[in-house]
């Protein structure tokens, strides 16, 4: 069910890309790539909590846009946007489950890339980089208030480009975040240490302008 979802909203990427072409300058050479991607937001997590129990998150399916610069046929740095919401429980801690409500999760990454094979049809590539976590909008659900630390964290990465005609491009890209976060709970009193260590899985279309 869920590639289902990545490969519908893929589509819908493309069809978003494809409206916006006209507006881009031509040219193969360019330095520029753009992509569409839709992503699954998975998190890894694992927690030590004052009151005992563990934090449970849940997956997520949204939208990402990316911005790639080569500097040259192989290197480039890639900027990734996205942001996701979701949904926090205290799962089996002394007073019980407890739910911690909802908060949106904007974690950009810069990544420095190695692109193989740059004259072939079929480009995959590695990546490695650092991300900054921003929690907002957060909903405190059943408790009084809570609040999430932002913080830097590391970003791996690897992925395919398949050249598909002229400048447009079908991609296929994993990542791997490390993201950790100190939240207090009703001003103190429990405090957690999460570590959210999401995979995002992606699929979509860029183009080169």
């Amino acid at each position: 069910m869920r590639i289902s979802t990545l490969m519908k909203a893929s589509l819908c990427a493309f069809t978003v890309l494809t409206a916006a072409a006209p507006a881009m300058a031509e040219g193969g050479d360019s330095p520029w790539l753009v992509r569409l991607r839709a992503i699954d937001v998975v998190p890894e997590e694992s927690s030590k909590v004052s009151i005992g129990g563990e934090a449970k998150v849940n997956s997520r399916i949204v939208p990402e846009l990316d911005i790639t610069y080569f500097w040259s046929r192989n290197v480039a740095t890639e900027l990734i946007l996205a942001t996701t919401k979701h949904d926090v429980q205290a799962i089996g801690t002394a007073i019980g489950d407890v739910d911690l409500g909802d908060s949106w999760v904007l974690p950009p990454a810069l990544l420095l890339q190695y692109h193989f094979n740059p004259e072939g049809g079929v480009k995959p590539y590695l990546g490695a980089g650092v991300n900054y976590t921003f929690f907002y909008n957060t909903d405190p659900g059943a408790v009084t208030d809570i609040e999430y630390e932002n913080g830097f964290g590391l970003a791996l990465q690897a992925g395919v480009d398949f050249h598909i005609k002229d400048n447009w491009y079908f991609n296929v890209d994993a990542k791997k975040l490390w993201l950790n976060t100190d939240v207090s709970i009703n001003g103190g009193t429990v405090t957690a240490d999460v570590d959210l260590d999401p995979w995002i899985l992606g699929v979509g279309f860029g183009y080169r302008f």
